[in-house]
């Protein structure tokens, strides 16, 4: 029996839910009407702003060809596939979806401030054309105010909120939307709009690393990722935090752009906790700190731009053409501090880094530098494959103590003693910085401490082949409690990690 439809014609609009499956905006759109087309704007508001390599427009790139052919599979039309426009998104969804007779509008919500204006741009725009506009939560388990203390107000601590999340969760949170039984109702692209994908060249951009270095794209590379990942879940905890071990899941950047379900993973991590998992329950805690920083986005805008804390807008960073050398050092990786040079060796090269990484460099900015946090969100922003500003604003305000239970002012990591536990061997350091290969498990943590003889031996020559340290961690360490008077609060111990 055919479910009856809302609507005659439906514009489902692809965003940041690049897969078929167990998506909830094109499972509405095609539970709605009676044919649905399929849309993705490469929105050139966004675009412009970009360096013309970035792995990131790539990988969407990629993904949309495998969108495209999973939507001509899961309708069985030949014609049916993905509509894709290159032009500004908020004009040219009201544009097509006029051109295609479409009553109404789908699309999964996206929650960070520059779409939320789009959002309400198009949907001002459709409603003057007499079309509706619907969207739906797909990237997060729970958004905006669903969690929230007993006296209804937004969280922001985050132990709290996970024990309320965890309470809360249940079998309909993390179900699936099969879209299969609809599929029928995809509609095969008109004349004109069935154009392939466009390459990289036609939207302005070129290829980048991304094959070279073998990251997976589209739904079945996340798929295949999460399936490797499934198979040392179990030892998450006791991986996660080493950059030489294969650890984490790697599925940041399938998160940020869709192509894996929040749900299936959130269930599947529930499930091995059952189970008596300990490294799925430190995973589906991680999973839990993104919905708690979506929800600080959301609840607190003003972080998109300032201190969650708004005292902490009061310290004085540095400035000045020193502060600019400085943070040229760090950004090219050549501060002194093998740890904090290998980390970002792989961001600039890969777009990636590791979880524990991004505190160690993220610390050293802030505290053994004394740079304003927001300049290391902005090289974030830009060279992360994964950047979502929820999760990057919420993760630079935590190492800059500035943010919602952030670590303490005076929790101040040490870089060295972090490379010894971390990467205990070296081997990280040796992947990203080789002229410091021949260096001791001992020296190549600190080459500067090293004798000369074995420095000699490992040819190096400081200020050559590696720099000197930029600063004095123990110096830097002083000078930071003391920029952070403004907000020191009584009865506080001074730390170091």
């Amino acid at each position: 029996m055919r479910m009856q439809s809302t609507f005659d014609t439906g514009l489902m609009w692809f965003r940041r839910d690049l897969r078929t499956s167990d998506n909830a905006a094109l499972h509405l759109a095609l539970s709605q009407c009676a044919q649905v087309h399929c849309v993705f704007i490469f929105d050139t508001d966004i675009l412009a702003g970009l360096p013309r390599l970035d792995r990131r427009v790539e990988f969407i790139r990629e993904s949309l060809v495998e969108l495209d052919a999973s939507l001509r599979e899961l309708s069985g039309k030949a014609g049916a596939g993905l509509i894709v426009c290159h032009a500004v998104a908020s004009e040219e969804i009201v544009k097509l979806a006029s051109e295609l007779k479409a009553q109404a509008v789908f699309a999964a919500r996206d929650y960070e401030p520059q779409a939320l204006a789009r959002d309400a741009r198009v949907q001002s725009a459709l409603a003057e054309a007499g079309c509706a506009f619907f969207t739906c939560k797909d990237q997060v388990i729970y958004e905006g105010r669903e969690i929230l203390t007993q006296s209804g107000t937004p969280y922001g601590v985050f132990t709290p909120y996970k024990n309320n999340w965890l309470a809360r969760v249940a079998a309909q949170d993390v179900g699936t939307f099969d879209s299969a039984p609809l599929a029928s109702r995809l509609a095969e692209r008109p004349a004109g709009y069935q154009q392939p994908v466009p390459s990289l060249t036609d939207i302005g951009f070129e290829a980048t690393n991304l094959s070279s270095l073998k990251i997976p794209t589209g739904a079945l590379g996340g798929q295949a990722l999460f399936e490797a990942f499934f198979e040392r879940m179990d030892d998450y905890h006791a991986t996660r935090d080493f950059p030489a071990v294969k650890g984490p899941s790697y599925l940041g950047v399938h998160l940020r752009f869709g192509t894996v379900s929040i749900r299936q993973l959130v269930r599947i991590a529930l499930q091995r906790q059952a189970a008596g998992s300990q490294g799925a329950t430190v995973w589906l805690s991680e999973l839990v700190w993104r919905d708690f920083y979506f929800a600080i986005l959301a609840n607190f805008p003003h972080v998109a731009n300032g201190a969650f804390k708004p005292e902490y807008d009061a310290i004085q960073w540095e400035s000045g053409p020193h502060a600019e050398v400085l943070f040229e050092a760090w950004c090219k990786g050549q501060t002194g501090y093998p740890l904090v040079d290998a980390a970002m060796a792989q961001i600039n090269q890969t777009g990636y880094m590791h979880n524990r990484l991004r505190m160690v460099v993220g610390s050293f900015l802030v505290k053994d530098l004394g740079l304003d946090w927001r300049w290391g969100e902005r090289y974030f922003e830009e060279k992360l494959n994964d950047f979502d500003l929820s999760a990057n604003n919420g993760g630079w305000q935590w190492v800059a103590s500035s943010g919602c239970d952030a670590q303490p002012y005076f929790r101040i990591f040490n870089p060295i003693s972090q490379s010894e536990k971390f990467d205990p061997q070296g081997k990280f350091i040796r992947r990203y910085l080789p002229q410091l290969a021949k260096l001791s498990n001992k020296a190549i943590h600190a080459p500067w401490l090293a004798k000369p003889i074995e420095l000699q031996a490992a040819g190096v020559t400081l200020g050559v082949d590696y720099p000197q340290p930029v600063v004095q961690h123990d110096q830097a360490r002083a000078k930071t409690l003391a920029r952070y008077a403004v907000v020191k609060k009584t009865g506080t111990l001074p730390g170091n990690a």
